[in-house]
């Protein structure tokens, strides 16, 4: 939304607008509206209507006091003397909301104002100009308006907003010269931790993205935020977006903020923690309209006392952010996302960046922000963007829509349904991967989804919840259809006499670039990075990536790893490896009581080894994770991990219990690792493997091992969690044995055979 510097503020017109220009009611009433490529083929069809003269993309800027404001308006009529604000519609025009055309009109007074401004004329015709994507015809609201009074629309909103630039330059300006004294909160570095914080400075200087493997307890969260915080003045850095994985990272990250503003009270940082609308909801079983939720009644004539309070805040995580926004009747999440814009470090999942309509990322892009990304447990990113860029879509959703379906859709549905049916029959196996998606179905696709939208348009009171499903995950597909290429798989599952169409993306790395380019900076840090070409081959990484791995602050005499190689733990050996691992854990456990944690690569297998070990060892306190645990019983599965307590606990390699969790000293004092991790092997599996190894050439280790080793290295990073720790690992499986295999794993660990 902006740039400054100590002098002056600059706002985009659009900015300005929605900023001083909403009122009225939160609506977000679901109403399809065009796509970006509608959008911009409808403003190129109305320019094309225009004669030889009409200029379109007009660039635009204007001074009022220290405030800068800039804009393109859409087009201008010279014959005409008139200006034009393009809006595209699908539906009825008549059912666009009072506040919407308020703000249109706002919009094409400012870019009147700066027309008259930059021709020196005295009147201009000011037009609006709706245009219907469905029937390509347009209306045009027009007025004829004076310079002088458009000149005093200007000034009235850049009046309402110049306090707020004011207060923001000053802002900026403490916050920056704060940062130039700001102190490490604690009396020193912990070992590895002062060489991940230079990394991360030298990657801002620098401007480069950076990976870091860095070992679990040397603080990474404060390690990484802190010298960013460092660059920001230096750098000119407008905001940085910290990405964790889980509720635990966002966690760490607010109280390693919470430490470094106590470290130097005057640095004044507004810190956000964005949360998902599903967590903070007042009114989960209203609509979001003011209709129906008190909150979103009104809510645009309370947001600017709602954001004045909550811009004196310097902590807005959930809670803040709440407390706020219910003081003023306003609705939380939404207030959270206006706050996104003044916010000077923001904390969120991944998606609010690297998704298909990330909000961090539109609004870098939209306001030219200067920003750092943080990364945490970045070994997540290749699994997490693969489900950002990829869709499916299920038959009996679309079966359903066909017993009783809108009349005016009928035909289209059952067209898409034949187009399916003949795919099905055409394919043998339960599996099959396509090289190319049908054009038959595509085609049919595309025709039901735009129907579908023109229907909704139509008929803004009959959402049906099942159609308006299928609706928005048949828009899912087609839009990743449109890049479909060799980084996805577009293949088709058949089971229970029905299937399932999906584009399933393999190597995000052609989605996540453009977001790696938008950014100053963007570093990804994690205790399991290894091998750093898997990572910068898949995620799309930029040339002149920084890599660094931490040295580890613990000794290979701090952690015991045992390689058990004379057991197999695959699929056709499990039977008889129980006894043996069953016996291991209980020779151990007799030589060394205590808290341990057993993982294994499946329920079913950890469900045979718990039951035989049960039988066997009475004495031994044993507890396991089952299959549907939700958080709370998580927190209870983990609270009996306590300095006193004494058992195995049984889980699932890979699950909540392998990552993410801190067990320090007496808490955990050993793991029996009972599988390498390796994705199981399926049809879809390797087809993962064989295009791994048509575009890398290395298909078993990317689709298989390196993924595998991962979630191995992180369970054991469970038990040394502190420098004082004392642990034991036991790696079994005869593949450990292997050396290429014992490469893979971290240096300093010493492992016996």
């Amino acid at each position: 939304m902006n740039a400054i510097s100590s002098a002056s503020y600059t706002v985009a017109v659009r900015a300005l607008c929605e900023f001083t220009a909403k009122q009225g009611d939160l609506d977000l009433r679901f109403t399809p509206s065009p796509t970006a490529e509608q959008g911009m083929a409808g403003h190129a069809t109305v320019a094309l209507r225009r004669n030889s003269s009409y200029q379109r993309e007009v660039k635009l800027e204007g001074q009022h006091g220290s405030l800068q404001v800039r804009g393109r308006a859409d087009g201008y009529d010279p014959d005409m003397q008139q200006v034009e604000e393009i809006k595209t519609y699908l539906g009825d025009l008549h059912a666009m909301p009072d506040n919407h055309r308020h703000l249109h009109w706002a919009q094409a007074k400012l870019y009147g104002h700066l027309l008259c401004q930059k021709l020196g004329l005295q009147k201009i015709s000011v037009a609006l100009v709706y245009f219907n994507i469905q029937s390509q015809k347009e209306t045009v609201l027009q007025q004829d308006l004076g310079a002088g009074e458009l000149a005093d629309f200007f000034a009235l909103l850049c009046g309402r907003f110049i306090a707020w630039a004011e207060q923001e330059v000053a802002h900026r300006s403490a916050r920056d010269l704060a940062i130039t004294g700001m102190v490490f909160p604690h009396a020193t570095f912990r070992p590895g931790q002062r060489q991940l914080a230079e990394a991360m400075y030298k990657a801002s200087t620098r401007s480069c993205c950076l990976l870091a493997q860095a070992p679990t307890g040397i603080g990474k969260t404060i390690g990484s935020l802190f010298p960013l915080l460092k660059a920001a003045a230096e750098h000119k850095l407008d905001k940085i977006f910290y990405l964790a994985a889980k509720t635990s990272g966002r966690q760490l990250a607010l109280h390693a903020l919470g430490n470094i503003q106590n470290s130097t009270p005057a640095l004044g940082l507004r810190k956000l923690e964005l949360v998902a609308k599903t967590k903070t909801c007042e009114y989960p079983e209203a609509a979001c309209h003011g209709d129906a939720c008190p909150l979103a009644k009104g809510f645009y004539d309370r947001l600017p006392a709602a954001r004045a309070a909550a811009a004196e805040q310097q902590m807005l995580d959930k809670e803040g952010l709440r407390s706020v926004a219910l003081a003023h009747q306003v609705c939380p999440y939404y207030l959270g996302i206006e706050m996104a814009r003044w916010a000077d470090v923001i904390i969120g999942d991944y998606n609010y960046y690297f998704d298909l309509y990330a909000l961090l990322h539109g609004l870098t892009i939209v306001n030219n922000w200067r920003v750092a990304v943080l990364v945490d447990e970045a070994h997540n990113m290749v699994t997490r963007a693969r489900q950002m860029y990829s869709a499916e879509l299920q038959r009996d959703s679309l079966k359903r829509l066909r017993k009783s379906p809108p009349p005016a859709l009928k035909k289209t549905l059952n067209s898409l349904y034949r187009a399916w049916l003949q795919l099905e029959k055409e394919q043998e196996a339960d599996y099959h991967p396509h090289a190319e998606i049908p054009e038959k179905l595509l085609t049919a696709l595309t025709r039901l989804c735009t129907e579908i939208g023109l229907y909704f348009a139509d008929n803004p009171s009959q959402l049906a919840p099942d159609l308006q499903q299928f609706y928005l995950d048949a828009l899912l597909f087609n839009r990743l259809a449109e890049s479909f290429a060799d980084h996805s798989i577009f293949d088709v599952s058949k089971a229970h006499g029905t299937s399932t169409l999906c584009i399933r993306n393999i190597v995000p790395a052609a989605f996540l670039t453009p977001r790696f380019a938008a950014s100053h900076t963007t570093a990804l840090f994690s205790a399991t990075l290894s091998p750093w070409n898997y990572y910068c081959d898949t995620l799309g990484l930029p040339d002149g990536t920084a890599w660094v791995d931490v040295e580890s602050p613990f000794s290979a005499d701090q952690l015991q790893v045992h390689v058990v190689d004379s057991v197999s733990t695959r699929y056709a050996d499990r039977a008889r490896s129980v006894a043996p691992i069953v016996a291991l854990m209980a020779r151990q456990y007799h030589a060394q009581p205590g808290n341990y944690l057993a993982f294994f690569s499946s329920f079913d297998y950890l469900e045979q080894v718990s039951s035989s070990f049960i039988n066997q060892h009475h004495d031994i306190p044993v507890r396991l994770q089952t299959r549907r645990m939700n958080e709370a019983d998580r927190e209870e599965f983990l609270a009996r991990f306590t300095e006193d307590s004494q058992g195995i606990a049984f889980a699932v390699l890979g699950g909540s219990f392998g990552e993410g969790i801190d067990l320090p000293g007496a808490r955990l004092i050993g793991a029996f690792i009972a599988t390498l991790g390796l994705p199981q092997l399926n049809p879809i599996n390797e087809q993962i493997k064989l295009r791994m190894d048509k575009i890398f050439g290395s298909g078993y280790d990317y689709a298989y091992l390196y993924p595998g080793l991962q979630k191995v290295v992180q369970a054991a990073g469970r038990v040394i969690r502190q420098t004082d720790d004392q642990g034991v690992v036991y790696l079994i499986d005869d593949r450990f044995g292997r050396g290429d295999v014992r490469a893979l794993l971290p240096g300093w660990w010493d492992c016996k055979l």
